[in-house]
């Protein structure tokens, strides 16, 4: 068999925007890259997110630096038992009130956000889950005489863990990604520790709402090819059933829409088997994840994505995605230590780069772009 040749797929203006965007969000965090472009693959792919994951792990920290990255307008809550709906929604518009109409004043609250995060939200009430629901789905709130079409791109909830109660597995169904956060590994310690000590504002160079650039992205992720990805697709939902992942109907239909915006964001019209690598994410539990890598490791090897390495490398877990994260990583690491005298630390940074390209790869079998890499790190340290 003939083999083809794979080159990395041109990005667009509006994907090349938002990648740089995230690479910005990230700055300062330390193993948070794959909620950051989570976040902004569920934005293009109009979906929601729910991260999951110990306090005191930067959840909430990664998402608000997405968010002021992406711009909008941008609403924030930390719910709790008796977190009222007024809250969330706004509070009963007295003036309509006198005039005996039950209406509500939304300014500044969820319904006119574009971007929103909801912390524990598994705690909020039925009266403001219920509400929340007819959101998150139809982009629509309806209280009392209120109708109001909301410009929602992503909802982002968080939680310690995934609720036991039954009752909420509908409202949870409604995040179709998951991303499932566990404290920073022992061999980014120092990294974290570095990071940490010098920790100050969130990053404030964004240029701009980047949420024009996201909907152009969106729109062009619904005209999206998937006929040639809907065989694989449909097969590798066979095989994640038949191995006791559990995933609603309606989380299978609309696993297409973050095929179609991982193809997008990767400067593509059509959906491959590359853009795959997606699936693990509509997997409910962290166990769940593991199974359906497990299961899909040969479909999945494959995937990549040029505007979201971290996460194709995470969920793909092949040598295409980690090539890809270690030439941006590579890319970036250069731009910083600049063009003059290199600092200790920037050699250090430098030649773990260079450990990582060789411990994974036989420079004879590696892609061109990360043999061409690691000739640029050699010369940045030998200069």
């Amino acid at each position: 068999m003939q083999t083809i040749s794979r080159q990395p797929a041109p990005l667009s203006t509006d994907a090349v925007a938002v990648r740089e965007a995230i690479a910005r969000s990230r700055t300062g965090l330390v193993d948070r890259e794959v909620v950051a472009e989570v976040v902004a693959l569920s934005a293009v792919a109009g979906e929601h997110v729910l991260v999951i994951g110990a306090p005191g792990t930067a959840k909430s920290e990664a998402v608000r630096r997405t968010a002021d990255q992406l711009g909008g307008r941008y609403f924030e809550y930390l719910l709790g038992r008796f977190t009222e709906p007024s809250e969330i929604f706004g509070p009963v518009d007295l003036r309509r009130l006198r005039e005996g109409s039950v209406e509500f004043e939304t300014a500044g609250m969820l319904p006119e956000a574009e971007v929103a995060f909801l912390d524990e939200v598994f705690l909020g009430s039925t009266a403001v889950l219920n509400t929340l629901l007819g959101i998150l789905n139809e982009r629509v709130f309806r209280r009392g005489s209120t109708l109001l079409s909301c410009p929602l791109r992503v909802c982002v909830g968080a939680a310690n863990s995934l609720p036991d109660d039954p009752a909420l597995a509908a409202f949870a169904d409604r995040f179709l990604a998951r991303v499932f956060v566990t404290p920073v590994p022992d061999a980014r310690l120092d990294e974290l520790l570095e990071v940490g000590w010098r920790a100050g504002s969130r990053p404030s160079d964004a240029t701009g709402s980047l949420l024009p650039a996201v909907d152009r992205l969106s729109q062009a992720a619904e005209g999206c090819d998937l006929q040639g990805v809907r065989g694989p697709l449909a097969a590798a939902i066979r095989q994640l059933r038949q191995a006791g992942v559990p995933l609603s109907d309606r989380r299978v239909v609309r696993s297409q829409r973050l095929v179609a915006a991982a193809a997008v964001m990767d400067g593509r019209t059509a959906a491959t088997a590359d853009d795959l690598w997606v699936l693990p994410l509509i997997a409910p539990t962290l166990d769940a994840q593991a199974s359906a890598r497990e299961v899909l490791s040969d479909l999945l090897a494959q995937g990549r994505n040029g505007s979201l390495v971290y996460a194709a490398e995470e969920f793909a877990r092949g040598r295409q995605a980690r090539a890809a994260r270690l030439v941006d990583s590579g890319r970036r690491l250069l731009d910083e230590v600049g063009l003059g005298s290199l600092t200790h630390d920037d050699r250090l940074r430098l030649e773990a780069t260079l450990r990582e390209i060789d411990a994974g790869f036989v420079l004879a079998d590696a892609p061109p772009s990360l043999r061409d890499m690691r000739g640029l790190l050699v010369a940045a340290i030998q200069r």
